[in-house]
């Protein structure tokens, strides 16, 4: 199946129907959704303070759904209230990552508060595009807040882009002005279905009961639930989430050919972000590679960066070990998988 399709639809969990989406492009699932009871990423919050972290110049917040953690704070005070929002999601027994740098984010507009500058995505390269957008953005924009005109307004209407505007930014005057009171919650994170609507640009959509069935995600949601992939031209990778970090071991299976080792590697660090995406995991990823020749590394380093730059999820090469392993840092930005579908 050719294209890129939106499949939306409902999942079973513990009894109650969740909300999910799919991204398929070509017949195989490029991104997938699914909601749970955590705090939503783009929440935003009143919290009030509660207590520095010494050492690390950060401060615990308390909110309606629990204990936040702000990094890097000066001047805030036990008692005082401030506006964060939530940036992923928080390891078991940790506290909700939150910041005070908030973005107020829809299809075709960011309004980014105390951040001024009208500013269009440098995706969009037509200049007569980015002339005729400006000048929407100075027509609808007041007051001092910046606003970022995403991607998705080349081929959009007009109109449509003017409303998306309004909207984020009254709904952006509304909620920084409310700044005084106890811990509340003050906007709520998009859910799958408008995370979907949201970031996932020119597809079809299939928003239609068994919209999963029609386009098989349910079988597709199975095979992430095996730490095993096998990989194109053989060989395989084995993804195994640890409580300290993900480790990824690669094999060359029956080929025992000198470029075996490279073939393998290249493979698996080409799939690895779609895996490490439709899986949900993050924090520490260190990968075990086939054996090869260390003369090699920087040809995996390339495939590597080559496959994040279609991956949203920040990830950093960190490097490689003296055993030769490969050390990656990637964003917790989902809930595993695992945890989802208990």
């Amino acid at each position: 199946m050719k294209g890129r399709t939106i499949a939306l639809d409902h999942l079973t969990q513990q009894g109650e129907q969740v909300e999910a989406a799919a991204l398929i492009v070509d017949g195989v699932l490029q991104d997938l959704l699914i909601d749970s009871d955590h705090p939503r990423p783009g929440t935003i919050y009143r919290g009030v303070a509660e207590r520095p972290m010494k050492g690390q110049g950060g401060m615990f917040l308390r909110t309606p759904d629990g204990s936040a953690f702000l990094r890097q704070v000066k001047g805030l005070a036990p008692g005082q209230p401030i506006l964060v929002q939530v940036t992923g999601f928080a390891e078991p027994g940790k506290a909700i990552p939150v910041t005070t740098r908030i973005l107020f984010k829809s299809r075709y507009a960011i309004v980014t508060p105390g951040a001024p500058g009208l500013n269009v995505s440098r995706q969009i390269k037509d200049d007569d595009l980015r002339d005729q957008l400006l000048e929407i953005a100075h027509e609808v924009m007041t007051g001092e807040d910046g606003l970022i005109l995403r991607s998705a307004c080349d081929g959009a209407d007009p109109d449509d882009i003017a409303e998306d505007i309004a909207a984020m930014a009254q709904l952006c005057a509304q909620v920084m002005a409310d700044t005084s009171g106890e811990a509340e919650t003050l906007v709520e994170g998009d859910s799958p279905h408008a995370l979907a609507w949201r970031d996932w640009e020119k597809a079809d959509l299939d928003a239609g009961p068994g919209s999963f069935d029609r386009h098989s995600v349910h079988d597709m949601i199975e095979t992430l639930q095996s730490p095993d992939v096998p990989l194109s031209g053989g060989g395989s990778m084995r993804i195994e989430p640890t409580r300290a970090l993900v480790a990824v071991d690669v094999n060359t299976g029956a080929d025992s050919s000198p470029a075996a080792g490279l073939k393998a590697n290249a493979a698996a660090l080409k799939e690895l972000p779609r895996q490490l995406r439709l899986r949900g995991l993050g924090g520490q990823v260190i990968v075990d590679p086939a054996p090869m020749p260390k003369k090699d590394r920087r040809a995996l380093e390339q495939v590597l960066r080559a496959a994040l730059k279609g991956d949203a999820t920040e990830t950093i090469l960190a490097g490689w070990t003296q055993l030769g392993l490969m050390e990656i840092q990637r964003k917790r930005d989902r809930v595993p998988l695992t945890e989802v579908l208990r």
